[in-house]
């Protein structure tokens, strides 16, 4: 598992990086309100809730760990897809996956050590360096981002070959990960969910409904609301996983995130559920 987990995330961000292309990071000059507005619910409003989430529920500060490496991870590999279901801006959803995950090698490594100190309190959990995350984010998430991205940009025929496969592939992996972190920390996972199953839930539906609110005032539409409360709900569990569970090295860091990749499905199909005439086209259509 210490080998498999970070080989497969890393095949996760290449087959991310098959569906993106130099554009979907300009879209911030050609859709400003609605990228802005995006980045900050997912950069800043989520990690902000889920340190408020921390404080007020009293959580364990490797748990309150736990739900900041979550909440500072980037947009998940379902996001893209399930936004185009429910009818949302697949472009939109597109371009924020791209810019957060190239943004998490700085934002996530920061938000975790100030995470680490703000709840280490006279525990012993040990802060690990900016340094040594990024080099292990770099490796683990953006190299293969970027390799996915130049083989779509010099060998577009092969890269639109393997996409869906790799896709297919890439959430095989990812429910492996979350099954079998979620079988070897069962024991802990079942101690500590009555403390943070509540705050993880409401990590999910507040920051989703604080996207599609926001989206509203801001007079947005329906897609791209949807598109942002996607992207903003589905969060790389995955990397959560890893970070927690391989460059923290502790098991229970990770348990926020397993609950998370539950409980963030469960609301994306509330989602399309309430979208079901888009959803219903979308799938009619395959």
């Amino acid at each position: 598992m210490s080998l498999l987990l970070p080989l497969s995330l890393a095949f996760i961000m290449f087959s991310m990086g098959l569906a993106l292309v130099v554009s979907d990071f300009l879209r911030v000059f050609t859709q400003p309100r609605a990228m802005l507005f995006g980045l900050c619910s997912q950069m800043l409003v989520l990690p902000s809730v889920a340190f408020i989430l921390a404080y007020l529920w009293s959580l364990p500060p490797a748990l309150a760990v736990g739900l900041i490496v979550l909440a500072a991870s980037p947009g998940g590999i379902t996001s893209n897809l399930l936004t185009q279901v429910a009818g949302g801006d697949s472009a939109l959803s597109v371009s924020l996956t791209a810019v957060t995950s190239l943004a998490g090698v700085i934002t996530l490594p920061v938000l975790v050590n100030l995470g680490l100190h703000w709840f280490s309190g006279t525990s012993e959990l040990v802060v690990l360096s900016v340094g040594n995350m990024v080099v292990g984010l770099v490796l683990i998430s953006t190299l293969p981002l970027v390799l996915g991205m130049g083989l779509r940009y010099y060998r577009p025929t092969w890269a639109a070959k393997i996409q869906s496969g790799a896709r297919k592939l890439a959430l095989l992996l990812f429910v492996l990960i979350v099954v079998a972190t979620f079988m070897g920390q069962w024991g802990s996972i079942d101690a500590h969910f009555a403390s943070a199953g509540p705050a993880v839930i409401l990590l999910n539906l507040t920051t989703m409904g604080l996207a599609f609110f926001g989206s509203w005032v801001l007079r947005l539409g329906r897609r791209q609301g949807i598109a942002i409360g996607l992207e903003c709900g589905l969060q790389n569990a995955a990397m959560g996983i890893f970070v927690a569970g391989t460059l923290l090295a502790d098991s229970e860091m990770v348990i926020p995130s397993i609950i998370y990749a539950l409980v963030m499905n469960i609301s994306a199909a509330a989602v399309i559920l309430v979208n079901k005439e888009p959803a219903q086209d979308f799938l009619l259509s395959r």
